[in-house]
């Protein structure tokens, strides 16, 4: 079946008590159990599993063509799992652009672990290989990148993995892309990563992150310990709205992708505009790989404004379709200065915005970015 078919249909049923079409919410955090100690009907406590929780991974493992997939909190919570699964002494290869959240997991939280990491261009497959040592047991990609949209050849880095003799488990963060767009279980990923928060809810009202594996991997068993015993679940509610979302997720991504292709095309012709980082646009570095591995070029963008730090600020602050908020993916267009939210550390250029191109019509949101450029441009 086609993934419009899948998005509706799997992990569903319809509900035998009622003929329920949409599945019911289960609150219930206990389960009763037979006269003879079992749990006949699959459930025990809430934290363990949940039927809401239990039809979204299945939905979710069969969009991305995996084995299994295992619901967490948020996305970060699904990071902290797969971390915490590595024994001291392990090394990470983690992408230098990659979400801020990644590396406090990988220096703050478990800054005490004795985890050694290097953050490298995950578009350089030579750096990559460079920096395998014989203690690499994770490689950690995010393709695209955020915030500024760097392509990883997945399959180029399945073969690095493979090359070091099945000792190294590869992710991939998938999060911009969604499996409407990109499959990386397909190209030899081991583990697929989301925050379905974001595109895969597509609302903006219920957190969470989703792992699934392809086949049997230490690394997701060691996070479905994390899940069931760290208890960094969603809750039944969060599940059923994250797959009531997914129904029209294939929809939605075209319509993202769309506009988004069409903001960037303008954005690349304004004088007030120095780059734009966005791989459907055929000068972007990454364009070749991505047209390989990408169905489109996604629903997110992010450019450079000339004039430095206090320019970005003051077009973000000029737009008014654009909401000046954090997070991505839902019906709503969203700008946001990165730098300033990831503090002094960060290696986000001052003078970048990322867009979250929503559902609102592209021609009103080209209007609403040129009224808040044109002022950076008389200047210039």
């Amino acid at each position: 079946m086609r993934i419009e078919t899948r998005a509706v249909h799997a992990g569903r049923h319809t509900d035998p008590a009622t003929g329920a079409v949409s599945q019911p919410i289960c609150l219930s955090t206990t389960f009763e159990r037979s006269p003879e100690g079992g749990y006949p009907r699959g459930f025990s406590y809430s934290r363990v599993d949940n039927p809401n929780r239990q039809a979204l991974e299945r939905c979710l493992a069969d969009l991305e063509g995996g084995a299994e997939a295992l619901m967490f909190g948020s996305g970060l919570a699904v990071a902290t799992a797969v971390v915490q699964g590595l024994q001291p002494g392990d090394h990470i290869l983690a992408p230098d652009d990659a979400y801020w959240g990644l590396r406090q997991v990988i220096g703050g939280v478990f800054g005490n672990w004795n985890l050694e990491a290097a953050y490298v261009d995950m578009s350089d497959l030579g750096a990559v290989r460079a920096a395998l040592r014989p203690n690499t047991r994770l490689i950690w990609t995010e393709t695209p990148s955020n915030p500024l949209m760097k392509i990883t050849d997945l399959a180029g880095i399945a073969a690095i993995a493979r090359e070091a003799g099945g000792r190294v488990t590869t992710v991939c963060d998938g999060t911009f892309a969604t499996p409407v767009l990109q499959r990386p279980l397909e190209h030899g990923i081991d583990l697929v990563a989301h925050s379905t928060t974001k595109y895969l809810n597509g609302h903006g009202d219920a957190a969470g992150g989703v792992l699934i594996c392809g086949r049997a991997n230490q690394l997701f068993e060691r996070a479905r310990q994390s899940q069931q015993f760290g208890g960094g679940v969603p809750s039944p509610f969060d599940c059923w709205l994250t797959l009531r979302g997914l129904e029209t997720l294939p929809y939605r991504m075209r319509a993202h992708a769309g506009s988004a292709a069409l903001v960037a095309e303008f954005l690349q012709g304004h004088a007030a505009v120095e780059a734009v980082h966005y791989p459907g646009i055929a000068d972007h570095p990454g364009h070749g790989i991505a047209a390989r591995q990408m169905a489109a070029g996604g629903g997110m963008l992010s450019f450079q404004v000339h004039g430095g730090r206090e320019a970005a600020m003051r077009v973000a602050a000029r737009c008014g379709l654009f909401t000046r908020a954090t997070s991505l993916g839902g019906t709503h267009s969203l700008i946001e200065h990165r730098a300033s939210v990831e503090g002094p550390a960060t290696k986000t250029p001052q003078n970048l915005l990322r867009l979250s191109v929503g559902l609102e019509h592209a021609a009103d949101l080209i209007a609403d970015l040129r009224q808040a450029l044109e002022p950076a441009a008389g200047r210039g």
